[in-house]
């Protein structure tokens, strides 16, 4: 947001200024900010304007500031007195070292002001916000080291920033203040002289004694964040930092020769260095040494003590390693503040791909030492020594990747070459050949990336596989699919509405839920992305989540899925949809009143559906406010209300040559939104402390709903789909093998639950058995499986979990890794993604994989007539087959 310089802008004179005067006087006086100073050190200054004919009583006027990114004031002082017709008041900062000097004429008053480069200010007239300089809510140094006039022709104050009724002055500007426009002597002043700096004399401190062997500096007391005097460092420039960490970073040109002690350390300069500090000029600089938020520096804001010397050589990056024993905590710390390269040797692997860090506010990618990281209640159970022992060390176990500027939209900074076919980033690739600055922010460490890197740098030690490996195993295969919000409303295709969507005729909502696609051109590519993973799964049943909630209509989200899917199959390979009875529908068309919804694609010509599909309602919990309190301190607090909905299940019942097979497709409640179990738990605003993610309760009670409804289904039952549960998480449990009698933990249901309309639980109850559901995924690969990743972390959010019938059929199953482990840039959103080029192909056709499960199911063999003896010598004869049945060898179709 930087601010426009405007030429040939007419100033005002004084003569001007007194003919304005006689003119017709306005009707209303606005009070309004003609000129913002941001100078030198304490430099500070805020100039306000009366544009109307009558005087002004400043009571109940205040002049606030916007800090950084917030959207919240805060005052710098209430304004007092009156402010004539056309008359002017200055704010001054209130220190000693402010160098702005005001004729003695000059109407005005001090304050402590804190803008500095990156606020913005406004006139507050109570509460209601009058005038503003800078857009609020934004970030980055728009506003540093400059003089901003409003221009003469501005008479109106306005509550929304306008760039154009500005004009930018040099740094250190003052002759402006006093005066509505132009340079009239108003205000004086210049820098205070400081003698320049020289390390002739000075006691020269090793960084590497300023760093030292712990996490913090020797030279900070304990309990303090710096230290108790100035430290004179001299060594190399290695890197420059503009954005991200402004200041440069400075490298002995001959360290200690110790593993144990970094030879590099961060000058802190508050702004961009100049431009004479660049990589291999040799620097001396004097400074506190302080601990800020884990990074380690020499601050010189305040008197910028830094003398400059002769080029030289950038010393070569270090080869960073972790040794034997050692965290990737205290390695980094070994080189904080240096310059080092990723090589084979380094085995840092991609956890978390290139996109939007929450906390961060910017896009960036985290690596993690031999391994990604796995979900702790993928892997152990809640609350369990080994579950917390694993959290803790997952976030030991992280670096960020940075840029030291935010990356554009659908750029990698530092990886020019990105795109969908052939420069993607996956998770679990290792990285070569990438050098960066070790540093620190808010306690993390950060590689601030110094070079750019190839598709070549990268190990693929997960690459892409165009198919599943169990598309041609076994004899009908079942698939588990979210389709990432597959909607047809909210774009051009112009499908049906939802029971969750605002009606077209709402003229203040946009048409659908808001989700999905927005334009044909991104529904398009989303769905081609769908089908050619379709294609390739080579499914018989394909369970469908978040596919738009619209009906079966032909315009509906499904029905067009499936007309694309069969437009690219032979007729003997095409599927048809699975729908409900009228009277299972919500309103006669719906499954469940949610916006998205869960489906049945299959395959006539291999799996016949038998009976009617059926419906399983999902619990709803509705809380008036005040049924439950919880002891906050001492102060007794009362619930606030709840109404939570789930999605409904389906189920339908194939025949399978003489074998009948019940699927049920399935999507549970998010981690996302709170239910009365988290405020009673105080996590409403944070992650619980059993790492489940919130409404856990909740799923529980679904999962219990499930158990009972299906316990006496008869034959195969396979019910898959996306739990919201990692693998050992409750829910799963409850469906699984859990037993109260041996279990370290209970689970419980919600409380405050209705199921049809009807009263469910009103306390949450304990579940003491599983329903004893095989989770085929662990059966056969054991739990550290994955087809999700959040926050840098791999697990399983879908699942396949199968009565024993079926469990003794599985050949194979897989996660295929198409969509956990890429960049959610190549998905089909383009708001985010800028120019980048997307793909049809099937990698980010979502942000969940699909399980594929292979089951064995082969076709009766009709008896054959019994055959005439004959010994020929080259037959295995029926003995050899029945051995080879024994060794359990099972055929590939397809």
């Amino acid at each position: 947001m930087g601010l426009k310089k405007m030429d040939n802008v007419k100033k005002l004179s004084v003569l001007a200024l007194s003919i304005a005067a006689a003119l017709p006087a306005v009707a209303n006086a606005d009070v309004l900010i003609s000129e913002y100073v941001e100078g030198s050190g304490y430099s500070k200054a805020v100039e306000i304007y009366n544009s109307g004919s009558t005087a002004v009583d400043l009571t109940g006027y205040s002049l606030v500031y916007y800090s950084k990114g917030e959207t919240a004031p805060k005052k710098i002082l209430d304004l007092s007195g009156s402010l004539g017709a056309n008359a002017i008041k200055v704010i001054t900062n209130n220190h000693k070292d402010n160098a702005i000097v005001l004729d003695a004429a000059v109407d005005s008053q001090s304050a402590a002001i804190y803008f500095n480069g990156d606020d913005k200010v406004g006139i507050l007239k109570g509460d209601t916000l009058v005038d503003l300089f800078g857009e609020v809510g934004t970030t980055g140094d728009w506003a540093k080291d400059i003089t901003a006039e409003r221009n003469a022709n501005v008479t109106a104050a306005s509550s929304t920033y306008v760039e154009s009724e500005w004009t930018t002055k040099a740094k250190n500007t003052f002759s402006g203040l006093g005066a509505r426009s132009g340079d009239f002597g108003g205000g004086t002043g210049t820098d205070p002289e400081v003698p320049a700096f020289s390390c002739v004399g000075e006691t020269i401190t090793p960084i590497y004694e300023v760093q030292g062997v712990g996490r913090v500096s020797p030279l900070i007391e304990e309990g303090k964040f710096e230290s108790a005097e100035e430290v004179t460092i001299s060594g190399v420039v290695t890197a420059r930092g503009e954005s991200l960490f402004k200041g440069f970073y400075l490298q002995e040109i001959k360290g200690d020769n110790s593993p144990y002690t970094s030879d590099g350390v961060f000058v802190y300069l508050g702004e961009a260095a100049p431009e004479e500090i660049q990589p291999g000029v040799e620097v001396c600089v004097q400074g506190k040494v302080k601990d800020f938020y884990g990074l380690t520096q020499v601050d010189i804001k305040a008197d910028k003590k830094m003398a400059v010397g002769e080029m030289g050589e950038v010393p070569a990056p270090e080869a960073f390693y972790v040794a034997d024993g050692e965290s990737l905590g205290d390695a980094l710390n070994r080189y904080e503040g240096m310059n080092i390269v990723l090589d084979a040797g380094s085995d840092m692997k991609v956890t978390r791909s290139f996109s939007y860090d929450y906390a961060g506010r910017r896009n960036n990618m985290v690596l993690s030492h031999k391994s990604p990281l796995m979900k702790p209640t993928q892997v152990f159970a809640p609350l369990s020594d080994e579950a917390i022992a694993l959290q803790e060390a997952n976030r030991g176990n992280e670096l960020y990747v940075e840029s030291d500027y935010k990356a554009k939209n659908g750029e990698v900074p530092y990886f020019p070459t990105f795109n969908a076919e052939t420069g993607y980033i996956r998770i679990g690739d290792q990285l070569t050949n990438m050098t960066g600055m070790v540093s620190y922010s808010y306690g993390a460490p950060r590689l601030v990336v110094t070079n750019e890197i190839t598709a070549g740098d990268f190990i693929r030690i997960n690459d892409r596989t165009q198919s599943p490996e169990v598309a041609t195993q076994g004899d009908i295969r079942v698939a588990s699919f979210n389709v990432l919000n597959l909607f047809t409303s909210d774009s051009d295709i112009g499908g049906p509405l939802n029971p969750m969507c605002k009606d077209q005729a709402d003229a203040d909502a946009s048409r659908g839920c808001g989700r999905g696609a927005h334009s044909l051109e991104d529904y398009l590519l989303q769905r081609t992305k769908i089908v050619n993973a379709i294609k390739e799964m080579n499914a018989d049943v394909i369970g469908l989540m978040e596919i738009e909630n619209n009906g079966f209509s032909e315009h509906s989200s499904i029905q067009y899925l499936l007309n694309a899917i069969n437009a690219e199959l032979p007729a003997a390979d095409a599927y048809a949809f699975i729908e409900v009875n009228d009277a299972d529908k919500y309103k006669g068309e719906f499954i469940g009143s949610d916006a998205i919804t869960v489906g049945l694609l299959y395959r006539p010509s291999t799996v016949k559906p038998t009976g009617d599909a059926f419906v399983i309602a999902t619990p709803e919990q509705h809380s008036v406010a005040g049924v439950a309190t919880r002891d906050n301190n001492g102060t007794v607090e009362e619930s606030p209300s709840y109404d939570k909905y789930q999605r409904h299940s389906l189920a339908q019942t194939f025949q399978i040559h003489d074998e009948k097979l019940t699927v049920v497709v399935n999507h549970l409640k998010s981690k996302g939104s709170g239910c009365l179990e988290d405020w009673l738990e105080f996590s409403e605003s944070k992650d619980p402390a059993d790492l489940q993610g919130k409404c856990n309760e909740f799923r529980v009670s679904a999962a219990k709903v499930l158990g009972e409804s299906l316990k006496d289904v008869e034959g195969g039952l396979l019910v898959i789909g996306d739990m919201n549960a990692y693998g050992m998480e409750d829910p799963v449990a409850v469906l699984t093998d859990y037993d109260a009698s041996t279990a370290k933990r209970e689970i419980v249901t919600a409380s405050w639950t209705t199921l049809n309309g009807e009263v469910y639980e009103r306390e949450g109850s304990k579940i003491d058995k599983g329903y004893g559901l095989v989770n085929l995924n662990t059966q056969a690969h054991g739990p550290a499986t994955f087809g999700y990743s959040y926050s840098g972390e791999l697990g399983n959010l879908d699942h396949a979990l199968a009565n024993t019938q079926v469990a003794d059929k599985l050949v194979g199953i897989e996660d295929w890794n198409i969509n956990s482990v890429e960049s959610d840039l190549f998905e089909y959103p383009s708001k985010y993604s800028g120019d980048l080029a997307k793909s049809e192909n099937a990698f980010s056709s979502s942000d969940h994989d699909p399980v594929i499960i292979a089951l064995e199911y082969p076709a009766p063999i009709p008896p054959k007539p019994e055959p005439t003896p004959k010994d020929d010598g080259g037959s295995l004869g029926y003995l050899g087959l029945a051995l080879l049945s024994l060794l359990g060898l099972r055929r590939k179709t397809r």
